[in-house]
């Protein structure tokens, strides 16, 4: 399977510039997500690889061949769209078969093709079923099987869950999973769900404003974080972000309620000055021991198998993720540890890691 290469892409709709001079080196059978909030051109790129959207500037080539200037039927690239975008009079068989029908296929191929799709995606059952008749993740999975019978070079994914309820995303996140797994075939992924990125990727691409924020393995930027836009987005609940000072020499770290937490050098914590502090709610513990610091708990949100407490410091609202059973009732103090060597300090005015 050829590599898949973006260098420079640039797309400008009249005045607006939606994509910012990306560049991206795809290795063979990679999964990678593209992530970020609405408009950040996460589509509209994944639309430039696939032909929809013609490039303004840039290269674009998978493996030897430039593709920038090819028709999408000539680029062997196959897409599932957000919409499935089945043909509502054709039945399942005939809906996974088309493409394979348009390239003039021999029909023992196409059968051949099809049942392999179909029993993979367990729709076997389904295949003289209309799309009528049948539930939003069965329609999915044919319109996954429509793609998947194609040996293509590449498989595109836009938003394809976005439609189903949250039970059935779980599940069908694993059978991309799953797929991508047996196939070993490379995958893009476009998705505005940060959980979604983080479970499915092998490498997470973070796009805001059309530009790259930060691309890695999903827990190196869960974990380091180049600013507080990407420790903001991913996590959910999300990063907090309270404003510190290190003092003493980088012996001391205070709260903007005036409590101290004592630092050693295993904190790795930046020189004197002020900082916005980014802690993961579950960096954020019930004290057994010493108490890094006391917070009374203004509100209580159990799930069952922990239960999130959000307290201030100062004007920053902060969520703790507590054991389930840790604090039933708003109003109760607690004390709590934090792993302060897993934390992550910002610059005060950049936003940026330090």
């Amino acid at each position: 399977m050829p590599q898949l290469r973006l260098e420079n892409i640039n797309k400008y709709y009249g005045k607006m510039h939606a994509v910012r001079g990306v560049t991206l080196d795809v290795p063979s059978g990679e999964f990678v997500v593209l992530v970020g909030p609405s408009g950040c051109g996460k589509s509209t790129l994944l639309r430039s690889i696939a032909g929809l959207e013609e490039i303004s500037a840039g290269a674009l080539t998978l493996g030897e061949r430039s593709i920038a200037n090819l028709a999408p039927r000539d680029r062997n690239i196959a897409m599932v769209f957000q919409s499935y975008a089945l043909y509502p009079y054709l039945n399942v068989y005939e809906n996974i078969a088309f493409g394979l029908r348009a390239r003039k296929v021999p029909q023992a191929d196409i059968d051949k093709q099809v049942r392999w799709a179909s029993d993979l995606l367990h729709i076997d059952e389904y295949l003289e079923r209309l799309p009528r008749e049948l539930s939003g993740g069965q329609r999915q999975r044919v319109a996954i099987g429509r793609a998947i019978v194609r040996d293509a070079d590449l498989f595109l994914f836009d938003e394809p869950l976005s439609n189903l309820d949250a039970k059935l995303r779980d599940g069908m996140r694993e059978e991309i999973k799953r797929l991508h797994a047996r196939l070993g075939k490379t995958f893009i992924y476009v998705t505005h769900d940060q959980i979604e990125a983080m479970t499915l990727a092998d490498r997470i691409v973070l796009l805001r404003d059309g530009q790259i924020e930060q691309s890695g393995a999903p827990l190196d930027l869960f974990e380091q974080p180049v600013n507080t836009f990407v420790g903001g987005f991913l996590g959910a609940p999300p990063m907090n972000f309270v404003p510190v000072t290190v003092e003493g020499g980088g012996a001391t770290l205070k709260l903007p309620d005036g409590q101290t937490i004592a630092l050693t050098s295993d904190d790795d914590a930046p020189g004197d000055g002020s900082y916005r502090w980014g802690v993961r709610p579950e960096h954020l513990k019930q004290a057994n021991g010493a108490a890094s610091f006391n917070a009374t708990i203004e509100v209580v949100q159990p799930t069952g198998s922990r239960t999130y407490g959000s307290f201030s410091l100062g004007d920053a609202n902060v969520v703790a993720e507590l054991d389930a059973r840790a604090v039933d009732v708003a109003g109760r103090s607690l004390p709590l540890s934090v792993a302060v060597k897993r934390t992550v300090f910002f610059d005060e005015q950049t936003g940026n890691a330090v």
